[in-house]
């Protein structure tokens, strides 16, 4: 622990030196001015680390970017008054000895000092174990702390913990039962780890006790539309939509999301009992809809339709025992929790939620299925047809098993948006380096990216110049990620555009299998900067209709050679054969991430049909996807425990799908399939309809199905 805060402080100056009170103890700090806890402060505030807007947000969008703490956080952080400074001086000037921590903890404690206990979480990101044992002792100081019961239970539901954060907001709760707080952030987490029903508790006591609560309406309706409640659901959504914001008040996100909520619920409703096979979202929905949907625009649209109201003789779904199943049924279902468990980050930060795992292992058994029907020469129901699967259809059956999961968020194809959106192309963007603030998620994949930059610049200047360059690149330390892009920015920024100061862009290409030698575009690598060093550092995929048919047109040659290879194989007992159908799958998911065709949840969608694709080609996967790679030479990634490898980066990154391939199975640990996954009940029959499939997702199968490490 870097440190602790008292609950309570007050300070007086006597003879030189400033006493701090905690309750009956004293603190003394020895002697220092106010100007050198000003500079001391100064040096915090100019930290990467402190950040005061949201790094995912980008500049001119809508909802437009905010700062993660609140006016009040920012007043004292920009204030910098002598009680604030000199506290943080006397916690942390004897018992921090690592720079990082002293930075995320001083700030923190200000924070929580001042009572800003949900910014202090926010702040906390890097060491959120750091959070939660200040919260440890302000409750040991004061036990019936509310705020800061809550706040840790937040802390470990940030974590990953939901047992710790169950626990915590469990003591809140007992102090004072009607703590709004608390049962709307329990009732959030319990959404998201998949116990829906559990969700509904609190958000109805919420309500009860704040009726116009718009985050628990919101959620209340979200929740019992996701579990096929569809009359108490857009009850719900229509009263979150008649709370008008006041003039010059700014709208609510759930104000802004429950338009699109309530008319998707309305389609999901008309076509509950329709089979899956029969229809098509992407094409039956308007295409308007689906780009300010995809893009979180308000619902402003013009000769837009509504979907029909809610039909009496269309019931809601109903409760489903897990006994109710047949024992080969729920040992489908059984086998799709381990399966789906394994797509789960194993790292902190992740919440994991049974709801997503079942549904995306239930769509890796129907991959594999579908995969081994088309290899034997069988044909699928797709769209109201009869036909051979191809490649869209194989990830559309993770697709309808990811938006059922989750309706709140739009998983849709971005090439079936309307040819005048997809003209301007949608810009998939991930801010990196913004200002001082410092993207930790994607930290890892700096010294790729960086690497990258590198090399291209290199390629692009002629002999007589790359002498000069490689000493510039040579003199910046790698040691400090932040300084090498502002060297970077600097530099070019005066060799290419000295007057404008626009700053440079480069484009990451990625290797055609198809056609030897050519080359696509992958992602954009921009930075942009000033004289006082304010810059940003991002990547962004932009797709546009020529890029997505050049990634259709690879995608589509592997999987012509998927689907010949696999015929082989059922007839053929070559490991060979089995292995090339192996590097295949990989190299088909690398093009599908360097695409990024849906709006969400690419990621996942094709993680599972990788799985899917390789237990139909006799390989079973074994292994987690691991914690993130930490490169030694970055002494900020070690302190950083979240770090993680995310899937789609990993290929973004990687320079050809012979290296995503060989990255990807030193994870996987591929096994031999075993032989009784062949012999399980077929998913696309036994959960043919919407109806079927949330009942599945519905049902309850902890107290049956056995825990696998």
């Amino acid at each position: 622990m870097c440190g602790s805060f008292p609950t309570s402080f007050s300070s007086k100056r006597e003879e030189g030196r400033i006493r701090y009170h905690n309750n009956n103890d004293r603190v003394e700090v020895p002697p220092v001015t106010i100007n050198a806890l000003n500079s001391f402060f100064f040096v915090f505030s100019e930290s990467s680390i402190l950040q005061l807007e949201d790094p995912d947000c980008e500049e001119g969008s809508n909802p437009p970017c905010e700062s993660v703490f609140s006016l009040n956080a920012e007043k004292i952080l920009k204030g910098r008054s002598e009680h604030t400074i000199a506290y943080i001086y006397a916690e942390l000037n004897d018992v921090i000895s690592s720079r990082v921590c002293s930075l995320v903890a001083a700030i923190g404690y200000v924070l929580i000092g001042n009572g800003l206990y949900d910014e202090a979480i926010k702040h906390f990101s890097l060491l959120l174990q750091e959070a939660i044992e200040t919260f440890k002792e302000a409750l040991r100081l004061k036990s019936d702390f509310i705020d800061a019961y809550k706040s840790l239970g937040q802390a470990y539901r940030e974590l990953g913990d939901f047992e710790s954060a169950m626990e915590s907001f469990q003591k809140a709760l007992m102090l004072n039962q009607n703590h709004i707080q608390s049962l709307q952030l329990r009732g959030m987490m319990l959404y998201h780890h998949g116990s829906l029903q559990e969700a509904i508790g609190n958000f109805k006591r919420c309500l009860q006790l704040e009726p116009y609560n718009e985050v628990c309406q919101y959620m209340k309706g979200l929740s019992h539309v996701a579990m096929g409640q569809f009359y108490e659901g857009i009850k719900a959504q229509t009263k979150v939509m008649l709370n008008d914001p006041l003039l010059g008040q700014k709208a609510s996100s759930e104000y802004l999301k429950v338009k699109y909520l309530r008319e998707y619920s309305r389609y999901l409703h008309s076509h509950l009992d329709i089979p899956v096979a029969e229809y098509n979202v992407d094409q039956d929905l308007p295409g308007n809809f689906k780009n300010h949907w995809a893009k979180n625009l308000p619902f402003l649209i013009e000769d837009y339709e509504e979907q029909p109201g809610l039909q009496p003789h269309i019931k809601d779904v109903l409760p489903q025992n897990f006994d109710s199943y047949s024992s080969e049924v729920q040992k489908l279902i059984c086998t799709a929790d381990h399966l789906g468990a394994l797509m789960q980050y194993d790292t902190p930060g992740f919440l994991p939620n049974r709801r997503i795992h079942r549904a995306m292992g239930l769509a890796t058994l129907e991959v594999m299925q579908a995969m081994h029907r088309t290899w034997s020469n069988s044909k699928v129901r797709v769209n109201g047809k009869t036909r051979q699967m191809q490649w869209r259809d194989m990830f559309d059956i993770a697709v309808k098993w990811r938006r059922i999961a989750d309706p709140d968020q739009p998983v849709l194809w971005l090439d079936q948006m309307p040819a005048r959106s997809l003209s301007r192309g949608f810009n998939n963007h991930i801010n990196l380096i913004r200002g001082q603030i410092i993207n930790i998620r994607y930290l890892a994949y700096f010294d790729n990216i960086l690497d990258f930059i590198k090399d291209r610049i290199l390629v692009y200047h002629g002999d007589t110049e790359k002498r000069t360059e490689e000493n510039i690149f040579n003199r910046i330390s790698i040691e400090k990620p932040r300084k090498v892009v502002f060297c970077l920015c600097v530099y070019f920024l005066k060799q290419f555009n000295s007057k404008t100061r626009d700053g440079f862009t480069v484009n990451s290409k990625v290797p055609s299998m198809k056609d030897s030698g050519k080359e696509y575009d992958g992602f954009t690598i921009t930075i942009t900067g000033d004289r006082v060093g304010n810059m940003l550092f991002s990547v962004e995929t932009q797709t546009t209709e020529d890029r997505t048919q050049q990634y259709q047109s690879e995608i589509e040659s592997i999987y012509k050679d998927l689907t010949a290879k696999g015929k082989a194989l059922m007839l053929s007992t070559e490991l060979g054969d089995a292995e090339a159908l192996c590097n295949l799958i990989l190299s088909l998911v690398y093009y599908f991430c360097n695409l990024m065709p849906l709006s969400r949840g690419s990621s996942v969608v094709a993680y599972s049909v990788v799985m899917g694709a390789l237990m139909a080609s006799g390989k079973e996967v074994v292994g987690r996807i691991p914690k993130g790679k930490v490169n030694m030479k970055l002494p900020l990634l070690h302190k950083c425990p979240f770090l993680h490898l995310l899937v789609d980066f990993e290929a973004m990154t990687t320079p050809s799908p012979d290296s995503f391939s060989k990255t990807a199975r030193s994870w996987m640990n591929l096994k031999s399939l075993p032989s009784w996954y062949p012999s399980l009940p077929s998913v696309a029959e036994t959960f043919p309809s919407t109806r079927t499939m949330i009942e599945v997702l519905n049902t309850d199968s902890s107290s049956h199905c056995p825990k696998k490490s």
